[in-house]
C-alpha cells in the first residue's frame, strides 16, 4: 500500500513538472495551434462547465488526479521495470490513441497537428522521467525518516539534548 502512495505522490510531482513544460511549450506553438491543450479539451467535452473559473479548476483537478492515479500504477513492479520514460510514452499512447478516441472524447492523436502531438509526447517524456526519479527519491527518503534494524534507541547525544530542560 505504501508503494502505491509513493507512486501517487510521485505522480503529482511529475504532473507539476509536466504542467510547467506544457505551459511553456504551448506558448511556442504557432498562433493557430494555441487553443487549449488536451486536459482542458477533455474537461470541456466530458463535464462542460459554463464558468471559465470552474472549468479551469476542474481541468487542474482532473489533470493532477490522473497523474496521481497513473503514478500509483507505476508502483507495480511490472510497470516500474519498464522505466519512467517508456511508461510516460505508454500512458500517452494508451490515452491519445486508445481510450480517449474509443470513448469519443478526443480524436486520435494522428488527426491532431504534428507540433501539438510533439508537445504532448515531450510532456509525457518529462512526466515519465520525473515520475521515476520522484518515486526513487521517496523510497530513498524513507530511510532518513526511520531507524535501521537494531537502532531502536536514540543516540546518546540526542537523548541528552532531549533530557535537558
Amino acid at each position: 500500500m505504501r508503494s502505491f502512495f509513493y507512486g501517487a505522490l510521485a505522480g503529482l510531482a511529475a504532473t507539476m513538472a509536466m504542467t510547467s513544460f506544457m505551459q511553456r511549450a504551448h506558448a511556442k506553438l504557432p498562433p493557430g495551434q494555441r487553443y487549449p491543450l488536451p486536459p482542458r479539451e477533455i474537461v470541456d467535452r466530458t463535464v462542460g462547465l459554463e464558468r471559465e473559473s470552474a472549468a479551469r479548476t476542474a481541468t487542474m483537478f482532473s489533470h493532477f488526479g490522473f497523474g496521481a492515479l497513473a503514478g500509483a500504477l507505476f508502483a507495480l513492479p511490472a510497470v516500474s521495470r519498464m522505466g519512467g520514460v517508456a511508461y510516460g510514452l505508454g500512458v500517452w499512447g494508451a490515452s491519445y490513441l486508445g481510450w480517449l478516441p474509443a470513448s469519443r472524447i478526443l480524436a486520435p492523436a494522428i488527426r491532431h497537428p504534428g507540433r501539438r502531438n510533439l508537445l504532448m509526447l515531450a510532456a509525457h517524456v518529462v512526466w515519465g522521467a520525473a515520475l521515476a526519479r520522484s518515486f526513487e527519491e521517496l523510497n530513498a527518503a524513507e530511510r532518513a525518516f526511520g531507524r535501521e534494524a537494531g537502532e531502536g534507541k536514540l543516540p546518546a547525544e540526542r537523548r541528552e539534548m532531549e533530557e535537558r530542560p
